[in-house]
């Protein structure tokens, strides 16, 4: 995986966990055991799992493996695994900007800001490497894909060592959720290569008509042996930082739709997805500014 930071630093990083997934994508006895993992009813056996007192013993190693500094989170005792897995960091780690016109990243991950375009039939798609993604088919709605035409998806991809609660990044009147049952492949580049998992997995949706961005869509999207996310309001008033939701146990994503001309990124995001790099943020962090009208 291709990695840079804020500062312009590039990494380069493939896990063991990488490793064993690319050759299960591209070997035909892994596609086969795959058939099987991804099935929502695998995950919620994981999770059941995580939830349980048995599934401490899982912590220790997972910490010392991924390097957690445990001292960035509110001090508690966890029954689970699942409840380590959805720690609570201490607030003044995640600073918010308080600037109205300041565009803030709605968790930790790793983002990729991709164009919506426009293809010859008239459909509304943004392209990540070789595989292309219509919105009609993300969101299963022909009407809500045009609203986007000529605005931006941006992409956070959450990793297991990554803060897995996600916040609002406005103030505004929220929507109910819309939820599209699906399979749950991992959410890492080398599924994507194959497999178009973010118009396969299990996602949900809803609609932020915000103060200062125009109707920003809000999507989160389960992965491999994440069954389970949490959104904790239906329609309602939300407040930008106010926390929306978490994931409970493994990797997944973010996904922000955009209208066209409601935020200025800085060209130092959109250049790094061009080149191939996904760039880390933090929740909290200004990512560009309101478009002015």
């Amino acid at each position: 995986m291709n990695y840079i930071d804020r500062e312009g630093n590039c990494y380069t990083k493939n896990s063991k966990q990488d490793q064993l997934l690319e050759r299960m994508y591209h070997c035909v006895g892994g596609r086969m055991l795959l058939k099987l993992l991804v099935q929502p009813w695998i995950s919620s056996l994981a999770g059941k799992f995580c939830d349980s007192r048995h599934s401490i013993g899982l912590i220790e190693p997972f910490v010392k493996k991924n390097q957690i500094d445990m001292t960035q989170y509110e001090e508690t005792k966890y029954h689970s695994y699942n409840e380590f897995f959805t720690r609570k960091i201490k607030s003044n780690l995640r600073p918010i900007s308080k600037m109205a016109e300041d565009f803030i990243s709605p968790c930790d991950g790793k983002l990729s800001v991709y164009p919506i375009l426009k293809d010859e039939e008239g459909k509304n798609y943004f392209q990540i490497k070789h595989t292309c993604y219509t919105l009609s088919s993300l969101l299963r709605s022909k009407k809500l894909a045009k609203k986007y035409e000529g605005g931006y998806a941006c992409i956070f991809r959450l990793t297991v060592d990554d803060y897995h609660r996600f916040f609002y990044v406005d103030d505004g009147e929220k929507s109910c959720n819309y939820r599209i049952p699906g399979v749950l492949h991992t959410v890492n580049p080398v599924a994507n290569d194959v497999e178009p998992i973010y118009i396969e997995n299990t996602r949900e949706f809803s609609l932020l008509k915000s103060e200062n961005f125009k109707t920003i869509l809000m999507m989160e999207v389960g992965a491999l042996l994440v069954g389970k996310i949490v959104n904790y309001h239906e329609k309602a008033k939300v407040h930008r930082g106010q926390e929306k939701g978490r994931f409970e146990f493994g990797g997944s994503t973010v996904i922000l739709l955009l209208q066209k001309n409601a935020v200025d990124f800085e060209e130092a995001l959109i250049r790094n997805t061009q080149k191939g790099y996904e760039t880390i943020v933090k929740m909290g962090e200004t990512l560009g500014k309101a478009k002015v009208q």
